[in-house]
């Protein structure tokens, strides 16, 4: 259920997200890049249906999108993936689920959220980083108690064990990132990786 992103911009953009040097300015216009690139991934097999319109020369029936997205970032660094699905879905509702990692334990304490009706339709999770799984799985679990059937989860870079762990908790749930990297730290940061991404978008 793991899907790399396969793209030459992407390998550019993720390079450059790992420099120490590059500057807030530059690591938020490159995160959209990517989110916009893993947003058309995730979306690839939306289901469509048929649709008639007149062209300036003749009837013609195409497909547009069947059914509405949901995108739910993990607060705060997931806001910063939200914007490509904004500017690409025409019908896209966006909710929040605030979770906070404590630095020393490593363990994520939910403080928020807020959610509009997911029965019945695509949700995608956002965050950054999947590096333990953690807050991956607990957001899933959330969704999933709020109603959510499909969903998916999607990341910027993910470690093999927090792929492992959310795999373990969630089989069903497809993971779209950028980067699978080697592996968590003693404190359970990813290696390579890029540092805390919430504070190198927001420059905190």
């Amino acid at each position: 259920m793991l899907h790399i992103l396969q793209h030459p911009l992407a390998d550019h953009a993720i390079t450059h997200l790992r420099d120490r040097t590059t500057k807030p300015a530059t690591f938020r216009t490159l995160s959209h890049q990517l989110g916009l690139l893993l947003a058309l991934d995730a979306t690839r097999d939306l289901p469509t249906r048929s649709h008639a319109v007149n062209t300036p020369l003749e009837p013609h029936t195409g497909k547009i999108l069947a059914e509405g997205l949901i995108v739910v970032p993990i607060l705060r660094a997931g806001l910063g993936m939200v914007q490509p699905y904004l500017d690409l879905f025409p019908e896209v509702s966006v909710g929040y689920v605030g979770l906070e990692r404590d630095h020393q334990t490593a363990v994520a304490r939910s403080y928020y959220c807020k959610l509009p009706p997911l029965a019945g339709k695509r949700v995608l999770c956002v965050d950054p980083m999947l590096a333990t799984g953690g807050s991956a799985v607990q957001a899933l679990d959330l969704l999933r108690e709020a109603g959510a059937t499909e969903l998916s989860l999607v990341v910027i870079v993910a470690s093999p064990e927090g792929v492992a762990a959310v795999e373990k908790a969630h089989p069903s749930v497809p993971i779209f990132t950028a980067a699978l990297d080697r592996e968590l730290n003693a404190k359970k940061y990813i290696l390579p990786g890029l540092g805390d991404f919430g504070d190198r978008l927001y420059g905190t």
